[in-house]
């Protein structure tokens, strides 16, 4: 079995694949970490049975004539899914992505803004930037308040939603959550109540904090639009850390001009780089990241490991974890 892993040749990240695979028909043959040369490449993957990758291009796929499984390292695949690597499925090549190697990292985001609302820090962050003294009096709070005792509401209770919820319950918060089907309860999070998507705006309306953690397919463009942002509370914080066409950017901008919900934390969005004209800059109730939640040192490491157990399931003929499922787009 040969295996290619579009990875820098001796990197460290390629290595990662190769110690936890342990096998020395491991190869790197970037066409994403260098400026390749391209006929090299064509020919390279010519024998390859599986292909690791974020994406493969049209040209890459079609020189792979024996290739069997394409291993993405990403989470989502709603990018990595081109035509062409839809024609390859219908083929029988087997897809899998990378989905569970995000879950602590993007769950430490999503709850470093949570907290940084709940403190009120981004409003401290910017009289300190002004050398402003500005502490409420003693006999009031100021509006800052506590998680402990709070709602977190999850839309799309995957690997992130599920790392999210457990860091949730650690500082006291209620955590109520949608998932794909009609499970009444997670044994993955204990004490998670956990709903089918078809109630997702009774799950809206209960959340304090609401954090969208579901794939981007068809079903989800534009899942949360007007109508969603007006269940929840006005005292509710939007987070969205999956991808920017899941939350409605034009009705969102309008939710938090009129006050219809309190804040939000956003990573993602519909344009990125996110335009300089784009009115959420400026607004005192929004955090902006640079879709980086998912940035984390142990990124290559946890997909190794992943790919590494998939690989013997592969080798034996045994149903792929993470396998892609083009009806569910994910």
């Amino acid at each position: 079995m040969i295996i290619y892993v579009d990875l820098a040749e001796g990197s460290t990240e390629a290595a990662a694949f190769r110690d936890a695979v342990g096998r020395t028909d491991v190869r790197d043959v970037s066409w994403r970490y260098a400026v390749p040369d391209v006929r090299a490449v064509l020919d390279a993957v010519r024998d390859a049975d599986v292909i690791v990758a974020l994406h493969v291009p049209d040209a890459t796929l079609a020189a792979a004539k024996r290739v069997r499984w394409l291993a993405f390292w990403s989470a989502g695949l709603d990018r990595a899914v081109t035509p062409a690597v839809a024609g390859a499925l219908l083929r029988g090549v087997i897809a899998t992505s990378a989905s569970g190697v995000h879950g602590p990292n993007i769950a430490e985001h999503v709850l470093a803004m949570m907290l940084a609302f709940t403190r009120r820090l981004p409003e401290y962050y910017r009289a300190q930037i002004a050398h402003r003294w500005e502490r409420p009096p003693d006999d009031q709070t100021g509006g800052i308040g506590e998680l402990s005792g709070q709602t977190l509401a999850v839309v799309g209770l995957g690997h992130v939603g599920l790392a999210l919820a457990q860091r949730a319950q650690a500082f006291g918060m209620r955590v109520v959550g949608t998932r794909r089907g009609d499970t009444a309860q997670s044994g993955d999070a204990p004490a998670v109540m956990v709903r089918s998507h078809v109630d997702l705006d009774s799950v809206l309306a209960e959340g304090d904090h609401v954090c969208i953690a579901v794939p981007l397919t068809r079903e989800t463009t534009g899942l949360i639009d007007e109508n969603r942002l007006k269940r929840m509370k006005r005292s509710a914080y939007l987070y969205n850390i999956a991808r920017g066409p899941v939350v409605e950017h034009r009705a969102l901008v309008r939710a938090l001009q009129g006050g219809e919900i309190a804040g939000a934390g956003l990573d993602v969005f519909e344009t990125e780089p996110l335009p300089p004209s784009s009115p959420l800059w400026s607004m005192a109730n929004v955090i902006i990241t640079p879709h980086v939640a998912g940035r984390t040192p142990h990124y290559f490491t946890r997909a190794a490991s992943l790919f590494a157990d998939n690989l013997v399931r592969f080798a034996r003929g045994e149903p792929m974890a993470n396998r892609y499922d083009s009806k569910r787009g994910y």
